[in-house]
């Protein structure tokens, strides 16, 4: 099966799930283990199965989450928050996994949105190799185009593993991002609003 990648015009394709499943005892293989041993003989198809889950978001069209939107809102014109989403991503520097919570907000111009379909949003761009800095901005942009709210506000907090079980070994430390649109980036009020809502 091939994909296009929309940055580059580039085509490529998919490994067949056996291709996945004999890099994974290269894998193990170069760790300085037997993948033929008898702890180890399911371990690439558990893999494989676990690489489809994790990177689920590959298979979904964030923007079309956000298609079904509501307009009977009787006046509602305050933030709409919802906060503590927890995401799980993969580091695309190391594979090593990113564990945190997004803090989600719009201020609505004539639509909203189920609250589920945020959470969903969040997922879709989670569950890909990432940065967090970019899914920062991919959750803003993608509710600022869809909505057309007066504004956004994303703020992400994450533990990367990459440094807790590796390198510089900190297991204590936590990345926080943000990014606004609209009033949340041009209202220091409406920012004050976001940040007191999140941290009730």
């Amino acid at each position: 099966m091939n994909f296009l990648d929309p940055k580059t015009n580039k085509t490529f394709s998919k490994p067949t799930k056996k291709e996945a499943e004999e890099a994974v005892k290269v894998l193990l293989r170069w760790a300085g283990d037997d993948p033929s041993r008898e702890g180890l003989q399911d371990t690439p198809r558990r893999v494989v199965k676990a690489y489809k889950e994790w990177f689920a978001g590959y298979d979904q069209d964030p923007k079309k989450l956000l298609s079904r939107t509501f307009k009977e809102v009787e006046g509602y014109s305050e933030i709409v928050t919802l906060g503590n989403i927890r995401f799980e991503s993969f580091c695309e520097h190391h594979l090593a996994p990113i564990i945190g919570k997004a803090h989600v907000a719009y201020l609505p111009s004539s639509r909203i949105v189920g609250i589920s379909k945020i959470a969903r949003l969040v997922n879709a761009y989670s569950k890909r190799l990432q940065v967090q800095e970019k899914m920062t901005s991919q959750i803003a942009n993608s509710l600022q185009e869809i909505l057309e709210p007066k504004g956004v506000g994303v703020l992400l907090e994450g533990e990367h593993h990459c440094m807790c079980t590796r390198g510089v070994h900190k297991d204590s430390s936590k990345m926080v991002t943000s990014a606004f649109t609209g009033d949340f980036k041009d209202r220091a009020e409406i920012r004050d609003e976001f940040f007191r809502l999140i941290n009730q």
